[in-house]
């Protein structure tokens, strides 16, 4: 327990003292505090919180803390979740054919840069096998159509409970999530969008953007809601482009960004530094 620190995150109505009451609470058990940052949105009176601390020589046992900490949380009527860094959250990827991003968060996985076990993958397609065999993953293939689409995702998610996945990845994975699926998973399940949200939602943002004569392209990592590709943005990224580029070399370089938001918004995620605000996000990096 020695390199465990805990992570609280929260979120409540602004007032006097808040930072100082959270502190004491740290002080007054004996907890050195190793990262500390804020937000207030001025135009809702909203405070949010990331605070981390050791819990070498913490005077709570980590089952302690929520207990200690909740007459403090009542009464501030807080939202709030602590973390442990020593946590190894369970993750899923779903693929469909393209598997560029898929391939990227392998290898940083297996590279030590990101702190998840990568559990599963889950595609309506063939194409990610060998890959994710090779790699010694375990591979599940559940094809898609319009009639099959409700079986299949009851399918999915029997699987993901099974498992004990805590978070689902769509790495370019090219179907619609139900709303019954996506309630099992609220803000647990990150997106990669090949445009720089809001422009160029949907399909092909790839055409669109070249159709439009765009001097930048982009790419956005999200949370999934049922509104297509209106989920809490986490992070994003752009690139120039030209009049010389055909749809293929937008493509190519759209591709080299997607990998690096989606590990971005990934790793964001994996080290509790994400608070939901509505439709948008408070990242704390």
């Amino acid at each position: 327990m020695n390199d465990v620190n805990a992570i609280l995150l929260l979120s409540c109505a602004d007032s006097r003292g808040l930072v100082a009451k959270i502190s004491d609470f740290i002080f007054r058990h004996n907890g050195n505090i190793v990262h500390a940052d804020q937000h207030t949105a001025k135009t809702d009176k909203l405070f949010f919180m990331r605070i981390e601390w050791e819990l070498n020589g913490f005077a709570l046992h980590r089952e302690e803390i929520s207990v200690a900490f909740a007459p403090l949380a009542r009464q501030f009527n807080m939202k709030w979740d602590l973390h442990f860094t020593d946590y190894v959250p369970r993750v899923a990827i779903f693929v469909s054919k393209h598997l560029h991003c898929l391939h990227d968060l392998i290898i940083r996985r297996h590279m030590g840069e990101l702190a998840a076990g990568i559990e599963a993958v889950i595609s309506n397609h063939t194409e990610a096998r060998d890959l994710v065999e090779q790699f010694g993953l375990k591979y599940f293939h559940f094809p898609v159509t319009e009639k099959n689409k409700k079986q299949q995702e009851a399918k999915e998610l029997k699987l993901l409970r099974e498992m004990d996945i805590d978070l689902v990845v769509l790495a370019r994975y090219m179907q619609v999530l139900s709303g019954s699926f996506l309630k099992y998973y609220p803000n647990k399940i990150i997106n990669i969008h090949h445009s720089f949200l809001p422009a160029f939602a949907g399909g092909n943002p790839y055409q669109q953007a070249y159709d439009r004569g765009v001097k930048i392209i982009g790419a956005t990592g999200h949370y999934v809601t049922e509104q297509l590709d209106e989920g809490p943005i986490i992070a994003q990224d752009v690139i120039k482009i030209s009049h010389r580029d055909a749809v293929g070399d937008i493509q190519t370089k759209s591709k080299d960004l997607e990998r690096i938001v989606l590990a971005r918004a990934l790793r964001l995620h994996l080290e509790n530094r994400i608070l939901v605000y509505g439709s948008k996000t408070i990242v704390f990096e």
